[in-house]
């Protein structure tokens, strides 16, 4: 049986939600807490599929996580080098984050480890991770000369290096400072723009010195991390589905509460104002301190989705040209799969409240992977969606 969606077109959004944590932030939330010298309380944490891939490869090293009926999360942090030999592999699931991160954090760890993934993570490339770290001395083995998982870690006394890295990326940085807080020495990285600055916001917060300036980021070895309380703010990303949904259906009222507007995250915000759409951030404060080769082609998905719906798209290597107009109606026995992504799957979900015509997304269930109760919240905002299957 397959199940799909079917979304009804609607007249416009009213009320007040909010969305599920960051999951970017809620992934090292669970990392830095676990390494770091005594308890720390997480508050909002995301519990999508992603980020308790990151909790369960915790708990595998020894680390004490409680989940309170309250949804408080409670770490008993290990300390740097308090972690303990897993087992048995350590499955990040679909989350490339928890094995690239992970990747950087037992590069420097005295004991062995393997980590590996679904059939789509183990598609997607490491040697961007694994180049920076074995210059620092990790000894990281895996398929296709160490770029596709599963990865196998031994771990290795590490020194610090001067990496210019050829691409922009926090996965790619973060590994590389968490192994860094295990080296010898210095670790710098330069990146030719910047990405999200989570890593390098929320070790200084749980106490370690990192220095920034301009794309370069560098830190020192052999440092201390302190138990920290933290909240999670909710996921823009996840946000944005509903100020475009909000923006694309006329007469819409849409506040969207407690969202983190980081500001190596907030390009969705500026570009919809860019654009002509009304969005205000109110009451800001501070708490607590795109490649293609994803769970499909995301791009490529995308434009062909966009086009069955009557929309003039242009498709590019790292993006697409999309020419303003109201989607028509989809074509008769049109399927709107997300191919397991995620995000395809929102964002169908989204582009069905303008049609004049019921529509259907298929493999939807992916969604839980970073909002888990997304088509709940479309629907207490008026949208009618339906569960169905089919052989």
């Amino acid at each position: 049986m397959t199940k799909y969606l079917t979304i009804e077109p609607c007249k416009s959004l009213q009320g007040e939600i909010t969305v599920p944590g960051d999951k970017s932030i809620s992934h090292r939330a669970l990392m830095l807490a676990s390494i770091a010298e005594g308890d720390s309380a997480i508050k909002g944490l995301l519990k999508g599929e992603d980020n308790m891939a990151t909790l369960k490869a915790f708990r595998q090293m020894g680390v004490r996580i409680d989940e309170r009926e309250n949804g408080m999360v409670v770490i008993q942090g290990k300390g740097l080098h308090g972690l303990k030999e897993p087992e048995d592999f350590i499955d990040a699931g679909n989350s490339g984050t928890t094995m690239r991160l992970l990747t950087g954090l037992l590069s420097g760890q005295e004991f062995f480890s393997v980590l590996t993934g679904d059939q789509y993570l183990r598609k997607r490339p490491m040697k961007r991770i694994v180049e920076p770290l074995s210059l620092m001395g990790a000894r990281i083995f895996g398929r296709e000369g160490g770029n596709k998982a599963p990865l196998a870690i031994i771990g290795s006394k590490l020194k610090g290096i001067t990496y210019n890295s050829p691409l922009a990326s926090a996965q790619v940085k973060s590994a590389v400072l968490l192994a860094g807080l295990s080296a010898d020495g210095g670790t710098t990285l330069t990146e030719p723009t910047i990405s999200r600055d989570h890593t390098e916001r929320m070790l200084a917060y749980f106490g370690a010195e990192v220095k920034r300036k301009g794309t370069t980021v560098s830190i020192t070895g052999g440092q201390k991390l302190a138990g920290r309380n933290i909240e999670v703010p909710g996921d823009i990303s996840s946000a944005a589905f509903f100020m475009v949904a909000a923006l694309i259906t006329e007469d819409s009222e849409l506040l969207i509460k407690n969202v983190g507007i980081n500001p190596t995250r907030t390009g969705i915000i500026n570009i919809l104002q860019a654009m002509g759409g009304d969005l205000k951030i109110v009451n800001q404060r501070e708490i607590s301190g795109e490649p293609v080769v994803k769970e499909s082609d995301r791009i490529g998905t995308m434009a062909t989705h966009l086009k069955e719906l009557g929309i003039q798209v242009t498709e590019f290597d790292d993006g697409m040209d999309i020419v303003g107009g109201r989607p028509k109606p989809p074509p008769q026995g049109a399927i709107f799969n997300s191919h397991g992504d995620h995000r395809v799957a929102m964002s169908m979900l989204v582009a069905g409240l303008a049609p004049d015509k019921e529509m259907q997304v298929f493999d939807t269930e992916c969604i839980d992977t970073s909002f888990p109760g997304f088509v709940k919240t479309l629907s207490e905002l008026g949208c009618r969606i339906a569960a169905s299957e089919k052989e």
